[in-house]
């Protein structure tokens, strides 16, 4: 509850600004994904709004969620590690698929760990 009770919008808005915090709507939203490991939760009738606070910029997302199963988009070898990491490692770096590979595995899949795993043993 607000000191001296109900504040009118522009009184809030004002009050906002001087404590830093700038907040917008984000226009025409057609669809808002939120995906984990094995599902995806998808709001269709989405309302965002951008909140920033100290140079920190967080989302609200207010609609009906849906859950579904998530799609893979992109292969993945026998190991789990996406086709397109592979690639991405052995662009950068020269390097064969079976290196690459082998990176990737030794830095639990994080590409750029990888390549600068790759790259630093070239020097």
């Amino acid at each position: 509850m607000m000191p001296g009770g109900r504040m009118n919008p522009k009184q809030m808005k004002a009050m906002m600004k001087r404590m830093g915090i700038n907040q917008e709507d984000v226009d025409d939203v057609e669809e808002v994904v939120i995906k984990t490991k094995n599902k995806e939760i998808v709001f269709k009738d989405a309302v965002v709004t951008s909140v920033t606070v100290q140079g920190q910029k967080t989302f609200q997302i207010v609609g009906t969620p849906q859950e579904r199963e998530r799609k893979r988009e992109e292969a993945e070898d026998d190991g789990g590690i996406p086709q397109s990491d592979i690639k991405l490692v052995m662009d950068q770096t020269g390097c064969t698929a079976a290196e690459a590979r082998k990176a990737l595995e030794e830095t639990a899949g994080a590409p750029a760990e990888a390549i600068l795993k790759i790259m630093s043993s070239k020097m």
